[in-house]
């Protein structure tokens, strides 16, 4: 067996702001109202030692089941009632959790993961058998996890427990970047048998309180976390789905921190004593997905008509107020993976219209969907239309309700904004550009990416692996409908009487990592 360090990055990545996945998913509307009442409430620890944070919430459907939690709010509830096997440093290389070590034979077909001894919630040891429960169901389509697409890759019939704290994972095929699965969105551990999340069991540092779908989730300190018990005696995570509703409550000292701030929010908090902003520079990748499954992208032409067409430098300018950088159509710029050198997309409205004209399509009408739940997308694609007018297309927005935004651009439209934040950069490419993945939503199908994917991913050779990397990244870049326009901030706010927080891209380990605050 070779022994197999905790995955590391070839160099730091410019931190970056937001969307789990996890994502494909951002966060959706839900009321506001329960903000109003949450500073009387002194129940279970209470006052000094109560932290709450507020978040864009998921509406009634929303579940503490950890293996389909899209969304910010469900990243954060999960993070504190469970956890994962691995955890992401800030440039997405993997650390241990739940697992002590781990090391893969020689042909990167069997993984042996060795466990800690940490405990449920209930007091029962957190065994192998947990593990292969806990990956068997996300990987199940039926379960809905982000990580679907990478748990599938185990061979459930040939892995085995082999003692409470050894797990043997065996791959349908060799795989050396397999440990990043360890740390992903939708992979935390649940006790064997799990199927009721009303009154979740974890393994996390908080326990379950109480929990309301589209309200408040209340959790308690567990004092025998293997970690290390937290600081504060109770969490809450409250509903405020409205950017100024976060402000205020935060402002007027109702909670203690205030989830994805931008744009004039983020100008007024800077000035604020009473608050400190936690920004993660250029973490999320802004999206522009061209379904080239469906007329009339299915027209290589139009795709490189837009990417041509609009003006990346303004968009930052005025969309993100200036606080991003270009995208030359490619996600994780500054993690390791994302190549070096490439030519910058550079604006070229002649080309543009010369392909436009050739497709036959001047003056064609493109329908993009977009919706408030980022505030850069409605700016964007105003300025997007007047761009693209000049290359002959006509772009309108058809403006969605944020509550069921992703559920619906999934089936509806050829063209649509989305963001993405940090994820290792072949997780990101097998879950959103492999033709067929679940979360690939521009329907890119190309035998030739799949493959270059499939080959750097069983090659044993870092430096060859990369170059494979490489060339499948440069071809999606062309084909495949994913333009990456921009890399926004993260911007998180909190009262400058806590501590323990640090500026972190959403997915990584220090975001949203409760358990170490401190109040006053």
């Amino acid at each position: 067996m070779t022994r197999h360090a905790p995955t590391r990055a070839a160099q730091r990545p410019r931190p970056a702001r937001r969307e789990v996945l996890a994502a494909g998913g951002a966060l959706a509307l839900a009321t506001t109202g329960l903000l109003a009442g949450c500073g009387a409430d002194r129940r279970d620890g209470g006052g000094g030692d109560r932290f709450r944070a507020a978040f864009t919430a998921g509406g009634s459907q929303e579940t503490l089941d950890p293996h389909v939690a899209p969304n910010f709010v469900d990243q954060a509830r999960a993070k504190a009632l469970y956890d994962t096997l691995g955890t992401y440093a800030d440039d997405m290389s993997v650390r241990e959790r739940l697992a002590e070590s781990w090391e893969s034979d020689a042909s990167g077909t069997r993984w042996r993961i060795r466990l800690r001894r940490a405990a449920f919630h209930d007091g029962k040891p957190v065994t192998a058998e947990d593990v292969l429960y806990s990956y068997r169901r996300a990987a199940d389509p039926a379960t809905g996890s982000p990580s679907q697409v990478l748990l599938s890759a185990i061979d459930f019939d040939a892995s085995r427990a082999d003692g409470e704290r050894s797990v043997v994972l065996v791959l349908k095929a060799p795989n050396f970047e397999f440990p990043t699965v360890f740390a992903g969105p939708g992979t935390e551990i649940l006790p064997d048998g799990t199927t009721d999340f009303r009154e979740p069991v974890g393994s996390g540092p908080f326990t379950y309180v109480s929990f309301t779908p589209g309200g408040t989730a209340r959790y308690r300190r567990w004092a025998d976390h293997w970690d290390g018990a937290p600081h504060i005696a109770e969490l809450e995570i409250v509903p405020a789905n409205e950017e100024s509703a976060r402000l205020n409550a935060l402002l007027s000292g109702q909670v203690h921190y205030a989830a994805d701030m931008a744009g004039a929010s983020v100008e007024r908090l800077a000035k604020e004593d009473s608050t400190r902003l936690l920004t993660a520079e250029r973490a999320t990748a802004q999206q522009l997905l061209l379904r080239t499954g469906r007329k009339p992208f299915d027209d290589p032409r139009l795709v490189r008509a837009v990417q041509l067409g609009i003006d990346r430098e303004e968009l930052v300018r005025v969309a993100l107020a200036g606080h991003g950088e270009v995208g030359d159509d490619l996600f994780g710029l500054g993690l390791h993976g994302y190549p070096d050198g490439l030519a910058p997309r550079r604006r070229d409205v002649d080309e543009a219209r010369r392909l436009v004209r050739q497709a036959g399509a001047e003056g064609l009408h493109i329908t993009v969907e977009t919706s408030a739940v980022d505030a850069a997308w409605e700016p964007a694609a105003d300025l997007m239309a007047e761009q693209l007018r000049e290359a002959g297309l006509r772009l309108t927005a058809n403006t969605r309700a944020s509550s069921t935004y992703f559920s619906e651009i999934k089936s509806n439209g050829v063209a649509a904004f989305n963001t993405t934040s940090t994820l290792p950069v072949s997780d990101f490419l097998q879950q959103r550009v492999r033709g067929g993945a679940a979360r690939n939503q521009t329907q890119y199908a190309s035998a030739k990416f799949d493959e270059l994917l499939d080959r750097s991913r069983t090659t044993r050779d870092e430096r060859e692996r990369l170059t494979l990397l490489h060339r499948a990244q440069q071809r999606a870049r062309d084909e495949s409908g994913l333009l990456v326009w921009a890399f926004s901030d993260a911007n998180d706010a909190i009262a400058s009487s806590v501590r323990g927080l640090r500026a972190a891209p959403p997915n990584s380990h220090d975001w949203a990592r409760f358990d170490r605050v401190r109040v006053g």
